[in-house]
């Protein structure tokens, strides 16, 4: 009986404690958190009016693309995720709640809505063309939703695997186990950007080359859809921008490199976004390959080649100041 007792006084303490727990939360990273899921919310409606075939959006002086103006909400999403996560640990207040605040809301802007606006700028562009035939409009149609879903079921894994594996310790942030899902919705977004502002300007100059660059996107960004989706769920490993390259004390090669980086999106934003994050999605891929492909294969070769033959002088002659 005594027993039973402590066991109800021990899970009576427990259930306060959590309670107390939840009662207080750090107001501004939560808040910040928050705004990223909006974003991500944005964009998806955005992405709809696009398909809707709604032309622009238009406040003020800005006039863009719905799809375009989708993707910058996702990008805007991507700076309030790095900006929660620094504020909180400034503020020396991470915690639990947190970070499943933070992949909740990832899931919105990072994995649905990055593939619901690949799903509508495809389908939107098929449903538009009349020459293609009807076999390949329907097998493109469930080629693109395959893509989406396993992007979004990648996406999700990659959050409940980061929630599980994630140290609190700004130091342990170093580098991220598989491709991170804000790289991998820029790799889709910067591609999904391009097509939307800067083909418009080729169209006008160029009618062949504008044909040719819109084909490529159409049948190669599915492919970039599943293969991004495959590096969120591997165990290439991808450096941490913000701590490896920006933050603290770096060679003064890092200083020129930013220059460039910075040089290049004022020169145009649209090739920069597309060079940035599929450079980076493609750096993790060929450095895994190259160390773990090429260089075992070298090591192997050289390992298997037979050892050279040792040679014997057999001449019984004499050499040297021995010879009369």
């Amino acid at each position: 009986m005594t027993r039973l007792k402590t066991q109800a006084a021990k899970e009576s303490l427990l259930r306060r404690v959590r309670r107390q727990r939840l009662n207080y939360i750090t107001i501004l990273p939560s808040l910040v958190t928050i705004l990223n899921g909006i974003c991500g919310f944005s964009a998806i409606v955005f992405a709809s009016k696009g398909a809707a075939g709604v032309s622009h959006f238009s406040y003020h002086r800005i006039t863009l693309p719905y799809f375009a103006m989708a993707g910058y909400m996702i990008l805007l999403a991507m700076i309030a995720d790095v900006l929660d996560g620094r504020l909180a640990r400034m503020s020396k207040n991470t915690s639990s709640f947190g970070g499943q605040l933070d992949s909740l809301c990832d899931i919105i802007s990072f994995g649905v809505a990055p593939a619901f606006l690949m799903l509508k700028v495809l389908e939107y562009k098929l449903s538009s063309d009349p020459e293609q035939s009807l076999s390949l409009v329907n097998f493109l149609q469930r080629f693109i939703w395959l893509a989406a879903a396993s992007y979004i079921s990648c996406a999700a894994i990659r959050l409940a695997r980061f929630n599980v594996e994630n140290e609190e310790d700004e130091s342990a942030h170093m580098s991220f186990v598989g491709l991170p899902t804000p790289a991998a919705a820029g790799v889709v977004v910067s591609i999904v950007i391009f097509y939307q502002e800067t083909l418009l300007d080729l169209s006008s100059e160029g009618g062949r080359v504008y044909v040719v660059c819109e084909d490529a996107i159409i049948y190669a960004l599915p492919l970039l859809v599943l293969g991004v989706a495959v590096l969120m769920v591997s165990r290439i490993r991808y450096p941490h921008i913000l701590n490896q390259y920006i933050k603290g004390k770096k060679p003064f090669a890092h200083f020129i490199r930013a220059l460039l980086f910075l040089g290049l999106i004022i020169w145009s934003r649209q090739v920069a976004l597309v060079l940035i994050f599929c450079g980076f999605a493609a750096s993790g891929f060929l450095k895994w390959f190259y160390c773990n492909i090429i260089r075992r294969k070298s090591d192997f070769a050289l390992s298997a080649e037979p050892p050279a033959a040792m040679t014997v002088d057999r001449d019984p002659t004499p050499k040297g100041d021995d010879i009369d």
